[in-house]
């Protein structure tokens, strides 16, 4: 279990969504609960279009709930105005998507130091985040290239060290071995795993059970619920 008596970090409470298109009510998410603890790695799994990304962009501040409560750090964002939101998405979330996101006419170095930039955060500040947060990845000695001279694996490792730069309070990744091959999937997984040893709070959606298996609990999504949560019995 291990995660008795640590502090949440993210509740949700009667969290559902609901899209309506041409008086069609499509009902993504239905009454969810989740109460995520600091220092967790969460795993959520099901089939493709059971509201997995729907709730990931929800706890993103990418979307908000239809209905239901969401509380980040013991604060209700449910009723925030857009540019709160976008301040907390910018400080308090890390990023990381199957698509890598990264852009293609700026260096790795100016990939990772872009996020920071909106913040206002000094030149020297920025300079040494992104070099931290580089050297975590292992990718240190690419800081000058650009992603079209990368790998899949490095640029899913730069876009983990542009997630890491903002230092945020929990890391969302949607699928982040879901371009890579197995090699470097497992290379991504060791290195989320690595970074949650060390005090990350992660949440993922996968649909990969063998990495479901890196989290230390893993809730399993259909048609917009949860129907299953189980705890990984042995932690390596």
């Amino acid at each position: 279990m291990g995660t008795n008596g640590k502090e949440s970090l993210i509740v949700l409470d009667g969290v559902t969504k609901v899209f309506v298109t041409d008086e069609v009510e499509t009902h993504a998410l239905s009454g969810i609960q989740l109460d995520l603890k600091k220092g967790e790695y969460l795993s959520i799994a099901g089939p493709s279009g059971c509201g997995k990304s729907t709730l990931l962009a929800i706890l993103g501040l990418l979307d908000t709930p239809s209905d239901g409560t969401y509380t980040l750090n013991n604060r209700p964002v449910s009723g925030l105005k857009l540019s709160e939101r976008a301040r907390i998405r910018n400080r308090e979330i890390g990023f990381i998507f199957q698509a890598f996101n990264l852009i293609g006419d700026l260096t790795v170095y100016e990939n990772v130091e872009l996020p920071l930039t909106y913040r206002g955060m000094g030149s020297a500040e920025r300079k040494k985040r992104v070099q931290e947060a580089l050297e975590r990845v292992g990718m240190s000695h690419r800081m000058k290239h650009y992603p079209s001279q990368l790998s899949g694996g490095q640029q899913q490792r730069v876009a983990v060290a542009r997630a890491l730069g903002g230092d945020p309070a929990i890391l969302l990744a949607d699928e982040p071995t879901g371009n890579l091959d197995s090699a470097n999937g497992e290379a991504v997984m060791n290195l989320l795993k690595d970074l949650h040893r060390n005090g990350a709070t992660i949440c993922m959606v996968t649909h990969d059970p063998r990495y479901a298996q890196f989290a230390d609990r893993t809730i399993r999504m259909f048609d917009g619920r949860i129907v299953e949560e189980s705890v990984e019995a042995s932690r390596n």
